[in-house]
């Protein structure tokens, strides 16, 4: 998978799949799935860690992961995000971000924000590291936003959030992730943009799916994510469990209305 086959499958209609992984085992069964995108998230945090969100992790924990990952990745489009202060200056970035692809060999890194990342996506960008922007339920500020709340609820939020979407993509941003918005908001945003749009959380009608791992196996501590759904409770193995959510979401079955906010 490269980021020409992304835009193409954008192109063409045909949905995008995405999981996190967050060490080999599990990354060589998505990547043999065929999943298209493997996230290394800071969602480790929380589901491996055991942190109450993804604040506490560090450039070193998402290098060491991603590295692990890598190893058993020969087809997916490798991403990581970039965890908490790693890009608060655009230099600062810069360095962090050429360390993710240097020693974790992530292929893309992803950052939480809007129209104030501009000038840092742009930075990377021309600087060969391609971005994943992330836009509306941004955990690394859940204490800013007051807690794990759906964005875009007001016309302010939606017209923020449609000019950070657009001025992202100009920056440079090749790929854009929704959180937790309502689905006719990420179906707007989606038809307004030419990079491929991946929701997690935000309808059906994005040019992709992502979902943390833990959720989709229903083996995360305490409250499951409204959005997410238990693949592995109606299928009973993993493998099977992570074929069946590339399969419904390549299929448009995958999320359904009882997984969008409206």
């Amino acid at each position: 998978m490269t980021l020409t086959q992304l835009r193409i499958l954008k192109k063409e209609g045909e949905k995008i799949t995405c999981l996190t992984a967050y060490d080999a085992s599990f990354a060589y069964i998505l990547d043999q799935a065929g999943i298209d995108m493997i996230l290394v998230g800071d969602s480790l945090g929380m589901v491996i860690q055991g942190h109450d969100s993804t604040l506490p992790v560090t450039i070193e924990d998402m290098i060491y992961h991603c590295q692990q990952v890598h190893r058993c990745v020969q087809n997916s489009w490798l991403v990581v995000d970039m965890p908490f202060m790693s890009y608060a200056t655009p230099s600062t970035a810069l360095e962090n971000a050429a360390r993710l692809m240097r020693e974790g060999q992530a292929q893309m890194v992803k950052l939480e924000g809007g129209a104030w990342l501009v000038e840092t996506v742009r930075l990377l960008t021309e600087r060969g590291i391609p971005v994943c922007a992330h836009l509306g339920l941004t955990p690394q500020s859940v204490h800013q936003l007051g807690g794990y709340r759906i964005q875009g609820r007001i016309e302010s939020e939606v017209t923020q959030l449609r000019d950070d979407a657009i001025a992202l993509q100009a920056a440079g941003a090749s790929i854009l992730i929704l959180e937790c918005i309502p689905g006719l908001i990420a179906s707007d945003i989606t038809a307004d943009l030419e990079i491929p749009t991946i929701g997690i959380g935000a309808g059906s009608e994005c040019d992709g799916q992502v979902l943390v791992l833990y959720d989709m196996l229903g083996i995360t501590r305490g409250r499951k994510p409204s959005f997410s759904k238990d693949f592995l409770q109606e299928t009973g193995t993993i493998s099977v469990a992570i074929t069946a959510f590339n399969d419904a979401v390549k299929k448009g079955s995958f999320p359904g209305k009882e997984h969008t906010f409206n």
